[in-house]
């Protein structure tokens, strides 16, 4: 029997592209594009087509394969739950009301594309059409949710406010040893 190769699967990660250190007040742009909720469209876009992230790559794993979706499929799927997977969704405040109508009405639509584009994005089955269905609802549900109770509103200005005493202090360390210094004399 032939062996089947292992895959350990990584963790992606958003690189840094400020130390934490010199976040400013002013910087909450920069603070924003770290919010990047687009990182977990891209590992849906991935895995709906059989792929797992391996050694810094995405690698497709053969015995995933009749299970896959085209990639056709999975850009256009990955491209409509970019609607809601942006860093401006990411510090919005919905209604509940207005977050169900959004993650249904996407979900809609998805099913929509995969019925009319089903040889073309490799759909053979109504298990892959429901997997697919609930992929995009769960996702839109809680990328929409996720700002209830404001927490990355709040992560943001507890940062900021953060950085703003961090730099005050040591402005005043340096202050005290400048004084300490000049004692001294």
């Amino acid at each position: 029997m032939e062996e089947q190769p292992q895959y350990v699967e990584e963790e992606i990660q958003q690189p840094m592209l400020y130390p934490p250190s010199s976040v400013m007040q002013s910087d909450k742009a920069d603070l924003l594009e770290k919010i990047d909720p687009t990182l977990i469209v891209e590992t849906i876009r991935n895995r709906l087509m059989g792929k797992i992230f391996s050694n810094g790559e995405w690698v497709e794993i053969p015995s995933l394969q009749d299970r896959a979706i085209s990639e056709k499929g999975a850009w256009d799927i990955s491209n409509l739950m970019l609607a809601v997977s942006s860093q401006n969704v990411a510090i919005s405040k919905l209604k509940d009301d207005e977050i169900r109508d959004r993650a249904f009405n996407l979900t809609k639509t998805a099913v929509h594309m995969c019925l009319k584009n089903w040889k073309e994005y490799g759909i053979t089955g109504k298990d892959q059409l429901a997997f697919i269905k609930e992929i995009v609802f769960s996702n839109t549900f809680i990328t929409l949710k996720q700002p209830e109770g404001e927490g990355i509103r709040k992560m943001l200005m507890g940062t900021i406010q953060e950085s703003k005493v961090r730099q005050e202090n040591e402005t005043d360390n340096r202050g005290m040893l400048g004084n300490l210094f000049r004692k001294k004399r």
